[in-house]
């Protein structure tokens, strides 16, 4: 299972991906599609090559990216011992296969490899494949935002999720 951590060459295929994630399924994600579509493929380089939120990627047999995920690392003294997972996505052809444990499995080895203790995460209610996934990697429920986003008008919660790594 090619699971690696994504680098600047990496920007076309993680921009589509992440494009195709935000059009078809806006209720999961904070992003929206009409933003991020409209900003130039070069910040999605510039992303991946900062570090900042370290992103890695899950390929298929024929070397396509058909999932990601990443890990956004507060920088401030009383947070860096907690991450934040975001932006997870597995292509809907791919899904069912094990990438979204192993993208999970590599994103939590370097959470821990770097000092983070907790990982947190938020996952829209009722996606209830996503917070199945979460559950089984160690993930616990420990509340609900009411009205976290509001897609095409209908407001949606979010579950807060935490993990603690060690």
């Amino acid at each position: 299972m090619p699971i690696r951590r994504l680098t600047p060459d990496d920007a076309p295929a993680y921009r589509e991906l992440r494009l195709r994630a935000l059009r078809e399924h806006p209720e999961a994600f904070t992003s929206d599609w009409e933003e991020a579509s409209a900003r130039p493929l070069e910040e999605s380089r510039q992303r991946l090559a900062s570090g900042e939120v370290p992103f890695w990627g899950a390929f298929d047999d024929g070397g396509a990216l058909v999932g990601m995920v990443g890990l956004d690392c507060p920088p401030r003294a009383k947070q860096r011992h907690q991450g934040t997972v975001v932006a997870m996505y597995v292509s809907r052809e791919a899904a069912g296969r094990g990438w979204g444990r192993g993208l999970l499995r590599a994103l939590m080895a370097h959470a821990a490899s770097i000092g983070r203790m907790d990982l947190v995460l938020t996952v829209t209610e009722g996606n209830a494949s996503a917070i199945r996934l979460y559950q089984e990697a160690g993930f616990v429920a420990f509340g609900t935002e009411p009205r976290a986003i509001v897609v095409d008008g209908h407001p949606l919660a979010k579950v807060h999720m935490h993990l603690t790594l060690s």
